[in-house]
């Protein structure tokens, strides 16, 4: 495994949307992010203490951002508390993937926002025994 460098984790992750503010009701709903602030073209939510989910109009935006497609991003989540939020997550409507057991018996879940991206809770960084898996591991 690398060694630990400067960086110690994502401080924010920004998804284009057509809609912000619905997908962020969907993020509140769905995975009880809070609201930080909304703008005109971008809502705010935090992703625990120390990160931020952004929910942008498509459009260029400062820093030369320009949006695009990405494959899945995941939360980290408490060790179980995914059965509940699989169940919140259906009462939306919403189908969802899992719980999934890992090899490692690290565990997620999968669901598809509405604007199509994938996005995954997922509980090893908050297990006692959490180890960081290969690209052959599947994640």
């Amino acid at each position: 495994m690398p060694s630990a460098g400067v960086v110690t984790g994502f401080s924010e992750l920004t998804l284009e949307a057509r809609d912000p503010a619905r997908l962020a009701r969907f993020y509140q709903e769905a995975f009880g992010l809070e609201l930080i602030a909304s703008g005109d073209d971008r809502v705010w939510l935090a992703a625990g203490a120390r990160a931020r989910l952004g929910l942008w109009d498509p459009g260029p935006k400062e820093f030369g951002d320009e949006g695009g497609v990405h494959v899945h991003f995941a939360f980290t989540v408490a060790p179980g508390s995914l059965e509940a939020m699989a169940t919140r997550v259906r009462e939306l409507g919403v189908p969802v993937e899992g719980p999934v057991t890992h090899d490692g018996g690290d565990r997620s879940l999968y669901v598809t926002d509405p604007e199509g991206n994938v996005v995954e809770a997922w509980d090893l960084f908050e297990r006692e025994d959490a180890t960081v898996h290969t690209l052959s591991d599947g994640e």
